[in-house]
């Protein structure tokens, strides 16, 4: 049975996020991973501090649970600044955008979650916003119609968003640092795992640290949920210490495998194989036959399974490969014949 709320996806979930925040790093220094991203911040940082000048506005992207939100706090607190959140579907309207922008004090960071969801009217707030520190303000109709332009102390902007395709052009050309976050390698895991450990106050050997990042699908959110229930699988199973033949047991219990892949990635691919041939198969065609969002899918299933190989975007669909055929036990696909080529598309 598919779980209602996946264990493995890199999306926060409510019940997990007080102690996610009590997890996350608060400086650079404390940031695990992500080298280049951090060494360039850095810089930014110590440059605009010389200059007395606001860190120019920065654009985070990439999958889940990489710590977009994690590195805006962070930014936050290597600038001295307040940092005030929000997200593109809270702002539905250009009065929202333009009361939390006329409150920002000099230096401020706002940071915006899912900017690619912003309104395209609420958008065109932002243009003079970022650019030039002003805020235009129209209201009325026809020979009615007034104009009010106000200026705005100097801010960062911190956009995050899950789709970098998804942003209009003239919104991601005024982000002045523009970072891909990537997935995490298993040793970066293991360091996030063994300050996690030490915050929680657990006893962790190192062996059980390691065959929990390499099941964390290069996610820091994933890696640090995974290590909560084996902790409460230790403390109800065990005597509470986590050793790696009570962590496997643990892991087998939630149906996370070796490579990381929990029932619903298995229903994804063997739906692809086993209804669709193999593929290709489109995006909405395949949500659907998983009862799924098509954006969902996308943003949260397909990532890791294109990043270990097991599936391929291609014009036409979703497509299978000769890796997915191997993890699953399954024979793969004999080429098709010219003749059956013809039938097929026909």
């Amino acid at each position: 049975m598919v779980p209602t709320r996946r264990l493995l996806s890199g999306q926060p979930s409510g019940e997990d996020l007080a102690l996610d925040r009590a997890l996350r790093p608060r400086t650079l220094a404390e940031y695990v991973g992500q080298t280049k991203v951090k060494e360039t911040l850095h810089i930014a940082i110590q440059a605009a501090r010389q200059r007395g000048e606001p860190l120019e506005h920065v654009l985070l992207y990439g999958p889940p649970g990489l710590g977009k939100t994690t590195l805006a706090g962070i930014l936050a607190h290597e600038l001295g600044a307040e940092m005030r959140s929000t997200s593109g579907p809270a702002l539905e309207r250009k009065g929202d955008l333009a009361a939390i922008l006329s409150r920002l004090k000099r230096g401020d960071l706002l940071f915006i979650d899912e900017i690619h969801r912003l309104h395209p009217a609420v958008e065109e707030v932002l243009y003079p916003a970022m650019e030039d520190f002003r805020l235009d303000i129209v209201w009325g109709k026809g020979v009615g119609t007034h104009a009010l332009r106000l200026t705005l102390s100097p801010f960062t902007l911190v956009g995050a968003t899950t789709r970098f395709a998804a942003l209009s052009p003239a919104l991601r050309d005024r982000f002045g640092l523009v970072f891909r976050l990537d997935f995490y390698t298993p040793q970066d895991l293991v360091r996030i795992l063994r300050r996690s450990a030490g915050l929680l106050r657990m006893e962790v050997e190192e062996e059980a640290l390691q065959a929990i990042a390499q099941r964390s699908r290069g996610t820091p959110r994933v890696a640090n949920r995974l290590l909560r229930r084996v902790r409460d699988f230790a403390q109800v199973k065990g005597d509470g210490r986590v050793t790696l033949p009570l962590t496997l047991e643990a892991l087998a219990h939630l149906e996370v495998d070796a490579w990381g892949l929990d029932p619903m990635d298995r229903l994804l691919l063997r739906t692809v194989v086993e209804k669709f041939n193999g593929g290709p198969v489109g995006l909405e065609t395949l949500a659907a036959a998983l009862s799924e969002d098509p954006d969902t899918v996308m943003d949260v299933y397909e990532p890791y399974l294109l990043q270990l190989g097991l599936l391929e975007r291609t014009p036409r669909g979703r497509v299978a490969t000769r890796l997915t055929y191997e993890y699953l036990g399954l024979p793969p696909p004999r080429p098709a014949t010219p003749a059956q080529g013809h039938l097929e598309g026909f």
